[in-house]
């Protein structure tokens, strides 16, 4: 085992031991919920996790925010974040709210939107060939057989984030500027090839801040409390050693 010396100030009241078994633990459990292992950036967030939680329970420990209290390390942690969270103002100014906006813009952005019928034909039957098929005679005046798609065949006011969850890669080529009304295709998808006929086009906008507000005020308030806690984790964490094997193998 070795210091890790992370204040230029060493207090041996201050070191923070982590042994293997706790950081074995946690990986064990990151990897359970993810479903793979860690890369090595995030094995540091998971202890770095842990030295932040270890720091505001021995902080709130030091505030006597354990007094007949047997609520476990996280639950004490969460106590001293929330104290620190509730020193932010609850209510800031609409000079403060317009700033945030300004500089978050992005954030808010209201996504164009598609309204559209398709064609599909799966892969698993030619779709290419059926597909360059069916063009023909939709222009024709024909009629065409396609296949069923398992989500339908008409979508309302879909962003591009939407039809790429339902389609895959592939189709957003066909929402770059497209003509309305109008059989265009076929577009290659994951699952097939599809002819699309695009009959409305929302275009994407910033809302107005007023009819935002409220959004923009609590995501304000939550930044502002989680910037007062990382400040008081950053302020005392000079005052802290960590200990951790370096010849740890995960």
């Amino acid at each position: 085992m070795y210091i890790i010396d992370i204040g230029s100030n060493y207090d041996e009241s201050k070191d923070i031991f982590i042994s293997d078994q706790e950081i074995i633990s946690l990986v064990n459990a990151w990897k359970s919920q993810v479903g793979r292992d860690p890369t090595d950036d995030e094995i540091a967030r998971i202890i770095n996790n842990l030295v932040n939680e270890e720091i505001l329970y021995r902080e709130a420990i030091a505030l006597g925010l354990d007094k007949e209290d047997r609520i476990i390390k996280r639950r004490l942690a969460q106590k001293i974040s929330f104290l620190k969270q509730e020193s932010v103002i609850d209510k800031p100014s609409y000079e403060e709210i317009s700033r945030f906006y300004d500089q978050n813009k992005d954030s808010y952005y209201i996504s164009p939107t598609f309204t559209f019928t398709h064609h599909f034909f799966t892969n698993e039957n030619n779709s290419l060939e059926r597909s360059n098929q069916a063009i023909l005679n939709i222009k024709n005046n024909k009629n065409i057989s396609s296949d069923v798609f398992f989500l339908g065949k008409n979508f309302a006011e879909i962003n591009m984030k939407g039809i790429e969850s339902n389609f895959g890669v592939g189709l957003e080529v066909a929402f770059s500027n497209p003509d309305l009304n109008i059989w265009t295709g076929p577009y290659k998808s994951p699952f097939g090839h599809h002819l699309l006929f695009i009959t409305n086009v929302k275009d994407g906008y910033y809302p107005d801040i007023k009819k935002i507000y409220k959004e923009l005020e609590v995501d304000y308030i939550q930044l502002k409390r989680d910037v007062a806690v990382d400040n008081f984790i950053n302020k005392v964490r000079s005052d802290y050693s960590i200990i951790i094997n370096p010849d740890l193998k995960i």
